[in-house]
């Protein structure tokens, strides 16, 4: 039986790296949304074609990081106004599309399960049109976040030093490991002094995970502490538009690399 030849693009884009990346976090406030855009850039830059979709359901915030105002937001997809093909907006400056959240909706934060699976579903159906897709999801274990995971194929799981957002870290990996115990989840320690400190950090979460899961979920990467990630947000822009060669644009294009290695 003869078999149909693969392209190069088709083989390239086989070859690299996870197709659906989820950005996650235990709690808020350890730069979940901020990574998730540097990402998406930074595997733009790589030459790949690359949507960002916001998934933190009701508490959205790329659009505002990035200082866009789209036309279309979830909101439309949700509700059936729109397929989600039409509610995608480019970010010029970083060269990847996105699909914006909508600020502040309740509605969305409590979105029923069957619009849930149908929006998962045609993220999946869009991802055909992308190299990769990086989703930012909601801080926590809701079942909006969990609903989400389902369709990806690698979690990068975000903290930071703290004991809090270690242990809720913690958690979001026990809850995803115990539902779907094949999903490749990787840990990103944020926001840490030296890259020395952030591996002891990931070390802190590793042994838990040994002790209580029996399961070693690896380092993705430590990104430094760094006042250009502040100053970037607050101009509302990528950190890799306004500062592409600081300590911390430079260890989110690390992890970038090794995720398409």
């Amino acid at each position: 039986m003869a078999i149909a030849p693969t392209s190069a693009a088709q083989a390239s884009t086989k070859a690299k790296g996870p197709k659906m990346i989820a950005v996650a976090s235990g709690k808020g406030g350890v730069g979940k949304t901020w990574f998730a855009i540097t990402l998406s850039h930074a595997l733009a830059k790589a030459g790949r074609k690359i949507l960002l979709f916001d998934g933190d359901l009701g508490l959205a915030n790329v659009d505002i990081q990035l200082g866009l105002m789209p036309r279309h937001d979830l909101g439309a997809v949700v509700s059936g106004r729109m397929p989600i093909n039409q509610a995608t907006t480019t970010f010029e400056d970083g060269g990847f599309d996105i699909v914006a959240g909508r600020s502040g909706s309740g509605s969305l934060a409590n979105v029923s399960a069957k619009s849930l699976n149908t929006l998962g579903d045609e993220l999946v159906l869009l991802s055909s049109a992308y190299d990769q897709v990086v989703l930012d999801l909601g801080a926590g274990v809701e079942r909006t976040v969990r609903n989400l995971t389902t369709s990806v194929d690698t979690v990068l799981v975000v903290t930071t030093d703290e004991p809090t957002a270690l242990t809720d870290a913690y958690a979001f990996i026990k809850v995803s490991h115990m539902e779907l115990p094949g999903l490749d989840i990787r840990v990103v320690v944020n926001m840490a002094n030296s890259t020395r400190e952030g591996e002891r950090t990931y070390n802190t979460i590793l042994k838990a995970c040994q002790g209580f899961l029996k399961f070693s979920p690896p380092l993705a990467g430590v990104i430094r502490r760094d006042t250009k990630v502040r100053e970037s947000i607050r101009n509302q822009t990528s950190i890799l538009v306004r500062h592409p060669n600081t300590e911390a644009a430079n260890d989110v294009g690390t992890i970038a690399k090794a995720l398409l290695s």
